[in-house]
């Protein structure tokens, strides 16, 4: 069986994979409440992320019965869990057995001594200062949970917290990314584009564009959009108006571009 160190250096690994492209963020979550049980002296672990609107939701539980009281907890908006969330805080060795966790929280109080549970606590997923969601570790029993068990619970959390930034930052560059090459490639089809309707209609790619441009945008098309279908076959050119032909620009020392020579 691995050691406890052993165990800490295998989260990390995982933590580590969140570099790759193919980071499943819930099977990782997941991964690491099982990891607190193995690690940490409770008998129940949730996790809950906050999405871009500020409103928590559950991601991992390490059973059906904290499932259920953490969704709970989440439906009526109380409990350590939500407030640990809300200021950053971290909440630890709450009492559920006495009467202060029912006044405080009345529904997730009951619901949690209901689902046998004796004590919580907090722990806040956060990195310099950001607060993305809360580790909630649950005990049976009312002895409180440990000091090295608090400060290695916290660390679990922050290296949680890292691997899942880090996701998250990956994703966006790859967004961007992804936006960079789309608008690239339309760009490469828009002069393909220029160049077919220049040479159809005889004039300049500069009107050409002009033209394309100006019929786009006056059926609020995409000219990205329009110019594939022009480049692929798929739309009749003639439909837009291109009798203005662009003139050529004056010589040095010719006639002025646009006027009639006398």
């Amino acid at each position: 069986m691995p050691t406890r160190e052993q165990q800490v250096i295998e989260v990390f690994v995982e933590a580590a994979d969140s570099l790759t492209a193919d980071f499943d963020v819930i099977d990782f979550l997941q991964k690491l409440s099982v990891r607190c049980l193995d690690l940490l002296d409770v008998s129940a672990v949730g996790v809950l992320l906050a999405d871009q609107y500020d409103a928590l939701h559950l991601l991992a539980a390490s059973d059906e019965r904290t499932r259920l009281l953490e969704l709970f907890a989440l439906q009526y908006d109380q409990g350590p869990c939500v407030d640990c969330y809300r200021d950053g805080r971290p909440r630890t060795n709450v009492d559920l057995t006495g009467d202060e966790a029912v006044e405080r929280w009345p529904l997730f109080g009951r619901g949690a001594h209901e689902s046998g549970f004796a004590a919580t606590s907090a722990l806040p997923l956060r990195l310099r200062g950001r607060v993305i969601g809360a580790l909630s570790l649950f005990r049976t029993d009312p002895a409180p949970l440990g000091p090295e068990d608090i400060v290695l619970g916290q660390a679990l959390a922050d290296v949680a917290t890292i691997a899942i930034l880090q996701q998250r930052t990956l994703a966006h560059a790859e967004a961007e990314r992804d936006q960079l090459q789309y608008a690239l490639n339309s760009r490469i089809i828009v002069e393909q584009a220029k160049g077919i309707l220049a040479e159809r209609w005889n004039m300049s790619l500069d009107q050409a564009f002009a033209t394309l441009r100006s019929f786009a945008r006056a059926r609020q098309h995409k000219i990205s959009h329009l110019a594939r279908l022009i480049t692929e076959g798929g739309f009749d050119t003639d439909a837009i108006a291109h009798g203005v032909k662009e003139t050529n620009r004056a010589e040095p020392g010719g006639p002025v571009a646009g006027r009639e020579t006398s």
